[in-house]
């Protein structure tokens, strides 16, 4: 699978501009602040829904717009497909899909997939519990574009089940009358179940990706590891399937449930989850080296890809000014690595950061334009 081309409209700093796009490998190079990773960061968008470097649409329309469009073609095998996307920050983005009438934007998940290697990358090792939370779930849905909605439903329940514990503390601190928690329990029930499965997704996910991240991590840094990756559940449990999952969730918010109302908020579910990433036998946060960190987030990247790649759709590999912020040793090794893909987007302020074995097409970008070099 690959894009064959990209149009955005007051999209960041562009107001509009056109991109066609080679399988292989293709480089955005010009100096920082011109608009290299605006280009990935849109194409990230159409594969996940979101940004990588912002949590909200709203920095994604340019300045005097009041929405921005990405629209890409795409190419898997003989198939063609064109994807719409209209941001509106404030109000329900729409989707399209071959010019078609309107769909859900999350409908579009799974026809573009990517991975993307980006400075950011580094949150993964020594960020909070939540970026390695956000990791998972957006290699889960890769795998399985109906997590998307598995995903909303949990956020639906948690909202909803965090709004009647927070009236029920606010009640309690202020002397008022007790609230009426019957609901509690009904909201105890889907907030189990959609969190089982998100749950067993995770669980599978880890099992799969544990050996390619072992791998790779050795291919990067021989002799570094090993690499183990733990889950660390709220709830907890030696559960695995689905079915003892909700009953494991559910009996863990029972028991937390007089704290959740002195604190109204919800102490236990996916939304508390961590993943605890090893090096050596140690944590890799607090132990791990700079270099050493890189490496691990890059070996959490690359296979990624070997994950989706081998169960049958091979992503767009997206290299976001990573080159610069490795030694040469493992910028040479990473790109050896990469360099097969079906497609691979690479951004670099400098060229000659760019490792030759990964020569191909070359854009300039600067000044809001991007011209074939």
């Amino acid at each position: 699978m690959h894009v064959t081309h990209l149009s955005l409209a007051d999209f960041r700093s562009y107001a509009r501009v056109e991109v066609p796009l080679d399988p292989g490998v293709t480089a955005f190079v010009g100096p920082n602040g011109q608009g290299k990773t605006n280009l990935v960061e849109a194409v990230g968008y159409l594969a996940t829904l979101g940004s990588h470097r912002v949590s909200s649409d709203a920095p994604l329309v340019r300045v005097g717009a009041d929405r921005a469009i990405i629209r890409a073609q795409v190419r898997q095998g003989e198939r063609q497909q064109l994807i719409e996307l209209e941001l509106n920050p404030g109000r329900a983005n729409r989707a399209r899909v071959n010019r078609s009438s309107q769909v859900r934007p999350r409908d579009v998940l799974g026809i573009v997939r990517t991975v993307l290697f980006a400075p950011e990358d580094l949150a993964l090792i020594k960020g909070d519990p939540g970026e390695r939370r956000r990791f998972l779930d957006e290699l889960i849905t890769a795998r399985s574009p109906r997590m998307a909605a598995v995903r909303s439903d949990y956020d639906r329940v948690l909202k909803q089940r965090n709004t009647l514990l927070k009236s029920a503390a606010l009640a309690r601190r202020h002397g008022g009358r007790t609230l009426d928690l019957s609901t509690l329990d009904v909201w105890d029930q889907h907030l189990a179940r959609a969190g089982a499965e998100l749950l067993a997704q995770r669980l599978d996910l880890i099992a799969a990706v544990q050996p390619l991240a072992d791998k790779a991590y050795e291919q990067l840094a021989p002799g570094g590891g090993p690499v183990v990756l733990e889950y660390r559940a709220s709830a907890p449990g030696e559960a695995h399937s689905r079915e003892d999952l909700f009953e494991q969730v559910r009996a863990a918010l029972a028991e937390v449930r007089k704290q959740e109302i002195e604190r109204g908020v919800t102490l236990v579910g996916p939304h508390r989850d961590d993943l605890l990433l090893k090096l050596g036998g140690m944590p890799a946060k607090g132990y791990a080296s700079h270099g050493e960190s890189w490496s691990y987030a890059l070996a959490l990247r690359l296979a990624s890809y070997d994950l989706l790649r081998a169960e049958g759709n091979e992503p767009v590999l997206v290299l976001d000014d990573v080159f610069a912020e490795l030694d040469v040793r493992r910028r040479e090794r990473l790109a050896e690595l990469v360099a097969p893909g079906e497609q691979v987007l690479v951004t670099a302020a400098v060229g000659d950061d760019v490792p030759h074995v990964l020569a191909g097409t070359r854009f300039a970008v600067a000044e809001g334009t991007v011209e074939r070099a």
